[in-house]
């Protein structure tokens, strides 16, 4: 077990407000593993939280779809908008593939993650992704460009944003005794934060919770979809949020992951629907 001085995650679980995210978090998610449906229907519940959650992160991304619309396409190669749900799509299969590499090397984790988001079919990793320039399966060097129109916040140059990256994958490896929510938080803040790819870093970076918070064990069939409470919560909170995380603030980072724990409380909402919805025959 990681020590109180030496693990920084860990030390975040104190700050106000985030024991009781936590908890909040820990409730409901037991809630909706303990419901009836999911005994004997648990993989239709997985499917279907995948589509919604992929759903909510497109719409982050500006492809604000409709669900029936989402189910029923089946060519995602058009414009921005089809190829961001793709991606999001994409991310959230692969995202399943990726749990024993993440607990050995998360940075090759994020890398294949963008690979999947931004790349072509049949384009490898240092490949230019569908012409646009962004250099897929590494994070960016200095000069190159960032395409994440919707985050505002200043860019770390490359040098920076290389170091916070290692010291993340650090503070991984070495284990945490932080709760799932608060490394799952701080993960998705940091990717936001330092948008370390050139394009798709909001897709990945909700992704990487994902992982995070299945890997963790706390929803290890992946039914709580948080992406669908980062949605439905809206951009407008979301980017205000980060905008806390970023500042590095006590109060501003304990925002942030109160706000993602929120996320996961509509995400488990949206799947116990699910479930009753099965139940009742409708869906």
């Amino acid at each position: 077990m990681s020590s109180p001085t030496t693990d920084p995650l860990a030390a975040l679980a104190a700050l106000p407000g985030v024991a009781d995210a936590v908890d909040a978090v820990r409730t409901s998610v037991d809630r909706v593993y303990g419901h009836r449906v999911m005994r004997r229907r648990g993989n239709e519940i997985t499917a279907e939280a995948a589509l919604r959650g992929a759903r909510g992160s497109a719409a982050l991304a500006g492809a604000d779809w409709a669900l029936e619309e989402v189910r029923r396409r089946t060519d995602f190669s058009g414009d921005d908008e089809a190829r961001t749900v793709g991606a999001a799509l994409r991310l959230t299969a692969e995202s399943g593939q990726l749990l024993s590499v993440w607990r050995q090397s998360p940075l090759r984790v994020l890398a294949r993650l963008h690979l999947v988001a931004a790349a072509r079919p049949g384009a490898g990793a240092g490949a230019q992704a569908g012409g646009t320039g962004d250099p897929v399966g590494r994070p960016r060097l200095a000069g190159e460009a960032v395409d994440e129109p919707l985050v505002e916040l200043p860019l770390p140059g490359a040098d920076e944003v290389s170091g916070r990256l290692e010291g993340l994958a650090g503070l991984l490896l070495a284990g945490t005794d932080a709760p799932a929510l608060v490394t799952a938080a701080v993960v998705h803040g940091e990717l936001l934060a330092l948008r370390p790819f050139g394009s798709h870093n909001g897709l990945v970076a909700r992704a990487a919770e994902r992982i995070v918070l299945v890997g963790s064990g706390l929803d290890p069939k992946s039914i709580c979809p948080a992406e669908v409470g980062h949605g439905e919560l809206g951009r407008a909170a979301y980017l205000a949020a980060l905008e806390g995380y970023a500042s590095g603030t006590p109060q501003g980072v304990a925002a942030w992951i109160a706000h993602c724990g929120r996320a996961v409380e509509l995400g488990v909402r949206e799947s116990t629907a699910v479930c009753e919805a099965l139940q009742r025959g409708a869906a």
